[in-house]
């Protein structure tokens, strides 16, 4: 978590379809949050989000799904794929799902990390 402060953050909510986009500025021992240029996006549907600049704000640690560096995406809301083998097409997983993976990955071994630290 340490390394993602001062970088773009997007954080998920367990609940109500909820992420903030934005500048991580700090977090404590609990993964307590604090952004800054701050955006709430809502999903009201699959297609349509609502995004709203809030600017700072301070997240609790028990209403976090998830948190992941932001990475901008293609000018059509998709994550760009890239290529994938076929061993990959054939059991039916897609670059994004295998992209996915991976940031869930890294995120368990920081959280990992992180526990061991304290």
């Amino acid at each position: 978590m340490k390394s993602l402060i001062g970088k773009q953050v997007v954080v998920r909510l367990k609940w109500n379809k909820t992420e903030y986009r934005g500048q991580l500025m700090s977090t404590d021992n609990y993964l307590n949050l604090q952004l800054d240029n701050t955006f709430e996006i809502i999903y009201d549907t699959e297609d349509k989000a609502r995004e709203e600049s809030i600017g700072s704000i301070f997240i609790r640690c028990n209403n976090v799904l998830f948190i992941r560096e932001y990475r901008d995406e293609s000018k059509d809301g998709e994550v760009p794929e890239k290529e994938v083998s076929d061993s990959t097409k054939e059991a039916g997983t897609t670059a994004k799902d295998d992209a996915i993976s991976a940031d869930v990955e890294v995120t368990k071994v920081e959280l990992k990390e992180a526990v061991m630290e304290e």
